[in-house]
């Protein structure tokens, strides 16, 4: 009997506004851009952050999530403190960005803007 394939889920959900978000990003891209780049790189007082920059090139161990408006790649070392994840964008009067619901995270700094695993 062969074994049926259940379709992975998605390492990383992605909200309406994250969505819009990306589709405005890649609207002004820089020409050689492919698409932009979710990475956690060691920063802040907790020892992680969330940093997403244009991209030139996928790399191989990078996790690519097709959207509507454009690719978004997330860093292949950063996929398992990901994993199960909602990135959202929000506005409001006096701030703008990208915000991560992460089930993986144990702790944050004060202000936001770092998280440990």
């Amino acid at each position: 009997m062969a074994a049926t394939l259940r379709p992975r889920p998605a390492a990383l959900n992605l909200t309406a506004g994250a969505h819009a978000r990306i589709a405005d990003l890649m609207a002004r891209a820089p020409a050689d851009a492919i698409g932009v780049k979710l990475s956690t790189p060691r920063r802040g007082c907790s020892g992680l952050a969330y940093s997403v920059d244009y991209v030139t090139e996928a790399k191989p161990f990078d996790e690519r999530i097709d959207t509507p408006g454009g690719t978004l790649f997330v860093d292949g070392g950063s996929i398992l403190y990901l994993i199960g994840s909602t990135m959202d964008w929000v506005e409001d009067d006096f701030t703008a960005g990208f915000v991560f619901a992460n089930p993986n995270a144990k702790g944050a700094c004060g202000c936001g803007e770092s998280f440990t695993v």
